[in-house]
C-alpha cells in the first residue's frame, strides 16, 4: 500500500474569511504535485500535477464556455 504524502503548508482562498467563507478550495504542493481540498473537508486530498491545473484556471480566465457551470458551487455557498 502507498502512502499519499501531502503538503505540511496550505494555502487557504482570500475569499475564505469566515461564515460560509470557510467552504473554499485549499491549495499546497509537495515535490511536482499540487494537491487540494475543501476547508471543510481537509481529509479528502486531490493529487495531480501542475499541468491539468494551469489549464482548468487558464479555461476560466478564458472564459471557456460551459466551465463556470461545472465548477460553480452549491446554491448558499460563497465560493
Amino acid at each position: 500500500m502507498r502512502l499519499a504524502v501531502t503538503p505540511a503548508n496550505w494555502q487557504k482562498s482570500s475569499y475564505s474569511d469566515g461564515g460560509d467563507g470557510n467552504d473554499c478550495v485549499e491549495l499546497g504542493s509537495a515535490a511536482a504535485t499540487l494537491h487540494l481540498r475543501e476547508s471543510d473537508d481537509p481529509g479528502a486530498v486531490l493529487a495531480t500535477a501542475p499541468a491539468p491545473v494551469a489549464r482548468f484556471l487558464h479555461a476560466i480566465r478564458a472564459g471557456t464556455p460551459g466551465i463556470v457551470a461545472s465548477i460553480t458551487a452549491r446554491a448558499g455557498r460563497a465560493c
